[in-house]
């Protein structure tokens, strides 16, 4: 085996220890959690640096009677880079986990899942075959159920796992059918022999293939309009949120987009669809944001309103600009679901209003949870501001995108720029700032504030590292108006907060807040034309059960025990002289007839 199939597999076998014995392990189930994930990122760094060029290795060949199936790694710089990310993310959780989760029954199960996670994020990262691809891609949506709905006594947590399973399950059978329609027309899984085919694929096919991915993409990776699934997810305990959110599922999309770059390229239509999906998610992912009441939806919603900047550069070609952003997003927005994380485990609510002056209580908390934000607000020098602009430098020189979608996504990705710096002071002076009303909070053990002191230091310097190799052009030409409208939206936020430091600033919405909150009714939208109709068929099956389907069975039933009633007569009770008065009856009834008829 190959050394990143060791990568692969040493969280896998972490998981494997951890769901048969991770209780009867000396130290407890966080030892086989963290040791797997800690050599699984040790060895994906030492492969990672100095990488260079495109490797494949094959380990094995399934025949499928099409297609060939074949258990492939394909490493490019792309892919180590990501898999050192989602590593590095994951032995972060799990480290902090140790904290957050003590004393938890579950914990053991807990453990096992976020390796397994870990493992298929990691097959879907280095897999060269399109199926094996969709294995990993599946195993996430499994493991995310089951972490999500971590605490499943709770109708809230259940209902957000079903919910988040049944989402992304209707992307991902469009997922499934474009990888079959990529295959079909390249006659092979291998994805470098698809993309070596795409440009002799009839276009329509090629069309109709990466249509079919973008509704897997908008799934997985929470998209518009099946994006509503991820600020449920928030149900889960934080780290899963940090987890699934910043460097693992959410990313998957955009990271398949960028493996297949070349197909969206070829088809203009597709490209363009994605763009405008791209550009709805992020301008109404932040307003939804800029008025939430719960600290982790805040960063939810800033989560699907940041990949759709991913999206949105991948749409005008720029995969090395998304492969950036999506970097920096994990190492800052991780760090962020932690601080919150380490904010809600001291005061004990979820909500902003409970919060205030936490500054000088919690000083770790505080500082990273600072670079945190300033990375997703997009200031300089941190590593946001950098990734960000890469973004709107590929969309500005996008020769994939016809002009008023160009236009239309530049205008959205700007506008959001004021957007989230405006929810993310908010939300920061709230937590930090104003009237202490938790005079008991204070930062955690080691465990979980060792975990955001590492990760603060990617989101404050990993742009100043990347940006050679991962900035489309030779400059950084946007920063100028983006640094303008992030500091507009940020002194916006301050202003109104000002006024009133016990208050909410997002009180000046007014009549909009509620629409805000809401993100627009999407949920209401999907209640009336997908649920109540689902509903009502199966209130209609039910009766159709009982009163056809039972009735049928009851009154055969009931046929059978009357016919049985009247046989049961002619037994006269089983009473000996009745059978002999009837016998003889008969015999006199017999010998009259043949007496009078013979």
């Amino acid at each position: 085996m190959t050394a990143y199939g060791w990568v692969v597999a040493l969280p896998f076998l972490a998981a494997l220890i951890g769901l048969l014995g991770g209780r009867r392990i000396p130290g407890g189930p966080a030892v086989p959690a963290v040791a797997g994930t800690l050599a699984a990122t040790v060895l994906a760094v030492w492969q990672a640096v100095g990488w260079h060029g495109l490797a494949e290795r094959a380990l094995a060949t399934i025949p499928t009677g099409g297609p060939e199936l074949t258990v492939l790694l394909r490493i490019d710089g792309r892919a180590a880079g990501v898999a050192v990310m989602v590593c590095c993310v994951a032995l972060a959780v799990q480290v902090y986990s140790i904290g957050y989760m003590r004393g938890d029954p579950r914990y053991s199960s807990y453990a096992a899942f976020v390796s397994l996670f870990t493992a298929a994020m990691l097959l879907v990262v280095v897999s060269g075959d399109l199926l094996v691809l969709y294995v990993g891609w599946e195993v996430m949506g499994v493991c995310s159920y089951f972490l999500i709905g971590h605490y499943w006594e709770e109708r809230y947590a259940s209902r957000a796992a079903v919910k988040a399973f049944l989402m992304t399950r209707v992307g991902d059978v469009g997922f499934l059918f474009g990888v079959f329609v990529l295959a079909g027309a390249a006659g092979s899984f291998r994805i470098g022999t698809v993309l070596a085919a795409v440009p002799h694929m009839p276009p329509a096919a090629l069309t109709a293939a990466t249509l079919l991915l973008i509704l897997g993409v908008a799934g997985k990776s929470a998209q518009f309009p099946l994006h509503s699934w991820l600020p449920d997810a928030m149900a889960g305990p934080t780290p899963i949120s940090a987890l699934i959110h910043a460097a693992t599922m959410v990313a998957a999309g955009v990271y398949v987009v960028a493996r297949l770059e070349p197909a969206f390229v070829a088809a203009p239509a597709s490209a363009a669809v994605l763009a405008l999906v791209a550009t709805v998610s992020m301008v109404g992912a932040a307003l939804a944001a800029l008025a939430q009441r719960d600290l982790k939806r805040v960063l939810a919603y800033s989560t699907i309103s940041q990949l759709a900047y991913m999206a949105a550069a991948l749409a005008a070609g720029g995969a090395d600009a998304a492969t950036y952003h999506l970097h920096t997003h994990a190492a800052f927005k991780a760090l962020l679901f932690l601080c919150a994380g380490a904010v809600i485990h001291a005061v004990g609510s979820n909500d902003l209003a409970d919060f205030g002056g936490l500054r000088r209580r919690m000083p770790i908390t505080f500082v990273t949870m600072t670079i945190g934000f300033a990375a997703l607000a997009a200031f300089p020098p941190f590593a946001g501001f950098f990734s960000k602009e890469a973004v709107l430098g590929s969309l500005l020189h996008t020769t994939v995108l016809p002009a008023p979608v160009a236009v239309i996504t530049v205008a959205g990705a700007f506008g959001t720029i004021a957007l989230t710096a405006a929810y993310a002071t908010r939300a920061w002076l709230m937590t930090f700032f104003g009237p202490a009303r938790a005079p008991s909070a204070h930062d955690a053990g080691w465990s979980m504030t060792g975990p955001l002191v590492a990760l603060a230091v990617p989101a404050l310097a990993l742009g100043l590292v990347v940006l050679p190799r991962f900035h489309p052009g030779p400059e950084v030409r946007t920063g100028l108006a983006g640094t303008v409208l992030a500091l507009a939206g940020a002194l916006g936020a301050w202003a109104v907060w000002r006024r009133d430091p016990a208050a909410d600033p997002a009180r000046v919405l007014g009549p909009l807040r509620a629409p805000f909150e809401a993100a627009f009714g999407v949920d209401t939208v999907y209640a009336a034309v997908v649920v109540r109709p689902a509903r009502a068929l199966a209130r209609a099956v039910v009766r159709v059960d009982d009163q056809v389907v039972d009735a049928a069975v009851e009154g055969t039933g009931r046929s059978a025990r009357g016919l049985g009633g009247l046989l049961r007569r002619t037994q006269m009770g089983g009473n000996a002289q009745a059978y002999l008065t009837g016998l003889l009856a008969g015999v006199v009834l017999i010998v009259v007839l043949v007496g009078v008829f013979g």
